[in-house]
C-alpha cells in the first residue's frame, strides 16, 4: 500500500498539471525510457514519509541502479510533482547515498534534473554542514577525478545550487522549451533589476546550447533527450555487464515461504537455516564450524549463482559464536568473497550476578571486539539484511549501518533499535498495562505490522517512552529516514 502511494509521486493533481499543464513525462515514464528493458532496483523508495517537515514522497527524487545499453549505472530523478520539485534535507541525504553507492562501485551516475531548488524555511537543515547540499557538488568532482563517468539532462527547472549538477557532468542534455537552467529566476531578475524576462531568454534551451555552452545536446522533445543520453553512454567506453550465462539451481524450498517464516517474536530466534535452505541455490549450504559456537550460522552457498560468505544470527552472539564469527569473516576477507549477513540479533543477556558470570561476560566482550574489528576491516563486498530484531551491540558485529555495508535491506516486520522495548524497566512507561497492550498489538502478525505502524503514527494519541520506542524501532520509520536502502518483501531477497 506505502509502494503504491509512493509511486503516484505527489499525487493525483500534480501528476496531471506535470504532465498537462507542463507537458512533461512523469519520472518513472522517463525512467522507462532511459533503461533498458527489464527490472532495476530503486532504492529507499519510502525514504520521507511520516517526516516531521511532512510528508516527501520518496525524499522527492527516485534514485537505483539499472541497465543504459547493457551497462550498469546509477541514476538520481527529480520528481517534480513532489513539493513542485523542491529539495529537502532527506532529498540530499537521499542524492548523497546514490553517489556514495556510485564511488564505491565505480558505476557512472546519470542525473534527469528537474527541481526547482532548495527549500528555504528548511535551509539549515540543507546547506551549512559538510553533509548537506555542497557535498553533492564535491562528489562530482571528486567521481570525476576517479574516473567515473557523470551525465545529466536537464528536462525541467534547473535553479540556484541545482544549476550546478549538469554544468560538472561530463556531459549533459538540455531539452527545449522544457529545460531551463539559471543561478536566480526571472522572479529574482525583476527583483534586482526591474527587468521582465522569460525563462527561454534566461537561461533556455537554445541559449546554453548556443550561446553560453552550458549543454553539450539539444533536444526537440524528452522521447530525443533520453535517446541521446543513451547513446552517450555508449560512449564512455564502460565495459557492459556479462550476460547472466551462467545456470543456477533454484531452492529445493519456495522463497515464497520466506513470507511465512519472517519472525514476529523476538524472545526466542528462529532456526536461522529454515531461512538458508530457501535462499541459497539448490539448498545446498557448506557450514563452516557447524558444531562450534552454534547461535551464529557461518558457511558458504551460492545465491543466484554468486559465491557468497554468509553469516546468520541463530541466537544470542555469545563468545564462542563471536570468534567463531571473526575467522569465518577473516577467512572471506583472505579468499576475496562477498559477505551476506541475515540479522536476526537476540535479546541481550542480563548483566552479571557473579564472579564467574563476570569473567563469562568479559570474555564475550573480547571476543565480540574481535569480530568487530574483522568486520569492520574486511575488504570485500558486504550486504547486510535485517530479517528480523536488530538490537544492541550485536548489529555492529553483525556490519549494522555504522560498519558501512555496501547495502543495506530491511524485512517489514524488522525492529531496528538501541535495546529491546521488552527489556525497559517498568519506570519508563507511566502506563505500563496500556504499553503491554500497544505492544501485543503491535506485534499481532507480520501482515498488521505496517497497518498499525500508520494507524499509531496518524492517531493523535500521548505516547509513553514504551510506545514511542515502538514506534521508533519500525521497519518504516527507519526507512523513511534513510538509515537503510529500502525495505523488501522476504521472497524478494534472492532477487536484491
Amino acid at each position: 500500500e506505502l509502494l503504491e502511494r509512493v509511486k503516484k509521486g505527489g499525487g493525483a493533481n500534480a501528476v496531471l498539471r506535470h504532465t498537462q499543464r507542463n507537458k512533461k513525462l512523469f519520472v518513472r515514464e522517463r525512467l522507462r525510457l532511459l533503461l533498458d528493458r527489464g527490472e532495476f532496483l530503486e532504492l529507499s523508495p519510502l525514504a520521507g514519509l511520516h517526516l516531521p517537515y511532512g510528508d516527501v514522497p520518496a525524499a522527492g527524487c527516485l534514485t537505483g541502479i539499472g541497465k543504459i545499453c547493457g551497462v550498469w549505472c546509477v541514476f538520481i530523478a527529480s520528481d517534480a510533482t513532489v513539493k513542485g520539485g523542491t529539495i529537502y534535507p532527506i532529498g540530499v541525504k537521499k542524492q548523497l547515498r546514490a553517489q556514495e553507492i556510485a564511488m564505491e562501485n565505480r558505476l557512472p551516475s546519470v542525473h534527469l534534473v528537474d527541481s526547482g531548488g532548495a527549500f528555504l524555511p528548511l535551509q539549515s537543515e540543507l546547506f551549512p554542514d559538510k553533509l548537506h547540499g555542497g557535498r553533492i557538488f564535491y562528489n562530482e568532482a571528486i567521481m570525476s577525478a576517479m574516473g567515473i563517468p557523470q551525465v545529466a539532462v536537464v528536462c525541467g527547472s534547473c535553479v540556484a545550487g541545482g544549476a550546478y549538477v549538469p554544468t560538472m557532468a561530463e556531459e549533459s542534455v538540455i531539452i527545449d522549451r522544457i529545460g531551463t537552467l539559471f543561478l536566480a529566476g526571472p522572479p529574482l531578475v525583476k527583483a534586482a533589476t526591474g527587468e521582465d524576462v522569460s525563462p527561454e531568454d534566461l537561461g533556455g534551451a537554445r541559449l546554453h546550447s548556443q550561446v553560453s555552452g552550458c549543454s553539450d545536446h539539444f533536444a526537440a522533445s524528452e522521447e530525443e533527450a533520453y535517446e541521446c543520453i543513451r547513446n552517450v553512454v555508449c560512449t564512455l567506453n564502460c565495459a557492459p555487464a556479462p550476460e547472466e550465462d551462467r545456470e543456477h539451481e533454484s531452492p529445493l524450498y519456495s522463497p515464497e515461504e520466506l513470507l511465512g517464516l519472517a519472525p514476529l517474536g523476538y524472545g526466542c530466534s528462529l532456526p536461522v537455516k529454515l531461512i538458508l535452505s530457501r535462499l541459497v541455490d539448490g539448498s545446498r549450504f557448506q557450514e563452516f564450524k557447524a558444531a562450534y559456537g552454534t547461535t551464529l550460522v557461518t558457511g558458504f552457498g551460492h545465491v543466484e549463482g554468486h559465491l557468497l560468505g554468509i553469516v546468520a544470527n541463530n541466537g544470542e552472539l555469545a563468545h564462542a559464536a563471536a570468534l567463531k564469527g571473526s575467522h569465518f569473516v577473516q577467512l572471506c576477507g583472505r579468499r576475496g568473497i562477498p559477505i551476506l549477513f541475515l540479522q536476526n540479533t537476540a535479546p541481550q543477556p542480563a548483566g552479571p550476578a557473579s564472579i564467574s558470570q563476570a569473567e563469562a561476560h568479559s570474555n564475550r566482550l573480547k571476543a565480540q571486539a574481535s569480530m568487530m574489528a574483522a568486520v569492520a576491516c574486511a575488504a570485500v563486498p558486504k550486504i547486510t539484511v535485517v530479517i528480523g530484531g536488530c538490537f544492541g551491540s550485536d548489529s555492529y558485529l553483525m556490519c549494522g549501518r555504522s560498519f558501512i555495508p555496501n547495502f543495506l535491506f530491511l524485512w517489514p516486520n524488522a525492529r531496528v533499535a538501541l535495546v529491546d522495548s521488552r527489556h525497559l524497566p517498568p519506570a519508563w512507561d507511566s502506563d505500563s498495562a496500556g504499553g503491554e497492550q500497544e505492544l501485543k498489538q503491535l506485534k499481532a502478525n507480520f501482515f498488521h505490522c505496517c497497518a498499525v505502524f500508520i494507524v499509531f503514527y496518524f492517531k493523535p494519541v500521548q505516547f509513553s517512552a514504551l510506545s514511542r520506542l515502538e514506534e521508533e524501532s519500525s521497519a518504516f520509520y527507519s526507512s523513511a529516514r534513510l538509515w537503510d536502502d529500502g525495505i523488501i518483501l522476504p521472497q524478494d531477497t534472492r532477487k536484491v
